[in-house]
């Protein structure tokens, strides 16, 4: 069925499907001051492109400039008024966060924001901010790489399509895309996708350059290619082989986003783009467009590529605290949907229990692209690797966000000391 099916036709506005970088730029160099040679702060790299943009010290301006050196695609905001989000200053920094091992001491939430690379963060409670800060240069007006909360997205406007009728969970993938059944992906389901849960052998080792994780970003153009294969998104998920039985345990894989976003596009017969902007982007009140990273044939780099702003993620997040309803008040999920992804499958912990990933978790699950860190469903997560989060916990009625840029992919000191923080806060209110 066609997305026009639904109901909904595209804007008349004359966007461009890619925007194409102006070139690779160079870091804005502070204005020149008549100081003493040794007082003169360090020069910055004299460019940032697609071979040096991982470089742990270039993150914090690249993942703010994405569009400078990467082809991106816009996902429209709409033309409606943005969601308000009312201030209530409180001094959330002073709050004092359990230690997470009997040696270390406690800290409080200011020390563990300034010791995990944060570019920005803020805490809403009952959608009223209570604290909203930005460091290093980041500022409420700039967009920000989200790396894998991209999956998170990408998830809701999957489950915006099922409930519209668009996309069936059960579906096998050939149903959408006939020429997968020759490839791993072959038996395959929308579910699986969803859960991560195929048989697809998908190395996610961030620091092994051979790893597909890695090889996918040379064929989209996020890396020069060091060695010859496939061109594009699509070209190169038609090449994974699978490993193991479909719906088996779970295993983080980017791959499963990508091809999930590959699905959505067919059975809705729009770009995701196009998709995400009519389903969800334009539905929770944001402030801005945001935008996504795209290859060299304008597909979305729907795992990890969609960049926004540090407020319209927490108008994203605010939808798992209003059963599926955005802050304006509109419907975007079901609370069906929202209600599934809470309660999860049956096996779905015992999935989680089984996978080959060290997880640190015990007692999670992931469910439709979200993380369930603990045993129940008070708290949800969407994570990105170098430090992003979305914290939603709904029994505190409380949504955090943090955007940062730590050297490294994965740091669990880092990621858990955030995760107690938010905890932390939510707890003392």
């Amino acid at each position: 069925m066609d997305i026009a099916d639904v109901g909904w036709h595209p804007p008349a506005v004359d966007l461009p499907a890619v925007v194409a970088p102006s070139a690779a730029l160079p870091v804005v160099s502070p204005p020149a001051l008549d100081l003493p040679a040794a007082a003169v702060p360090p020069a910055g790299p004299p460019v940032v492109d697609t071979k040096n943009w991982q470089l742990a010290e270039n993150l914090r301006w690249s993942f703010q400039h994405i569009a400078d050196f990467l082809p991106t695609a816009p996902i429209w905001r709409g033309v409606g008024p943005s969601a308000v989000l009312p201030v209530a200053p409180l001094d959330m920094d002073s709050v004092l966060v359990p230690s997470g091992s009997l040696d270390e001491p406690p800290a409080s939430v200011g020390s563990i924001m300034a010791s995990t690379d944060t570019d920005g963060w803020m805490l809403l409670h009952q959608g009223k901010v209570l604290t909203e800060q930005y460091f290093e240069g980041m500022s409420a007006s700039s967009p920000h790489l989200l790396m894998s909360v991209s999956k998170s997205l990408v998830g809701a406007v999957a489950g915006a399509m099922v409930d519209a009728g668009v996309l069936d969970t059960a579906a096998p993938l050939t149903a959408y895309v006939p020429a997968l059944a020759g490839t791993g992906y072959g038996g395959a389901t929308v579910r699986d996708l969803l859960d991560m849960r195929s048989g697809i052998a998908f190395s996610e080792d961030y620091l092994d350059p051979k790893a597909e994780v890695r090889m996918l970003e040379e064929a989209i153009g996020w890396a020069p290619a060091a060695t010859s294969g496939p061109s594009g998104m699509y070209p190169f998920l038609m090449t994974l082989k699978q490993k193991s039985v479909h719906g088996g345990v779970f295993e983080y894989r980017s791959c499963e986003t990508d091809m999930l976003g590959w699905i959505c596009e067919v059975a809705g017969g729009a770009t995701m783009p196009t998709l995400m902007s009519h389903l969800l982007w334009s539905k929770i009140g944001a402030e801005a467009d945001a935008v996504i990273g795209v290859d060299q044939y304008g597909t979305g780099m729907f795992d990890g590529g969609i960049n926004a702003r540090l407020r319209d993620m927490a108008r994203f997040g605010s939808l798992f605290l209003g059963d599926g309803t955005s802050l304006t008040g509109e419907r975007i999920l079901s609370s069906r949907w929202i209600e599934q992804t809470l309660a999860g499958a049956p096996d779905s912990r015992a999935a989680f229990a089984g996978s080959p990933g060290d997880n640190r978790m015990p007692g999670g699950m992931y469910r439709n692209q979200m993380w369930f860190p603990y045993e129940g469903n008070d708290v949800l997560l969407a994570l990105g690797i170098h430090g992003q989060m979305i914290y939603i916990n709904r029994p505190a009625q409380v949504v955090g966000v943090k955007l940062s840029s730590w050297p490294y992919p994965q740091d669990a000191a880092k990621l858990f000391g955030t995760l107690r923080a938010f905890d932390a806060m939510s707890n003392c209110l």
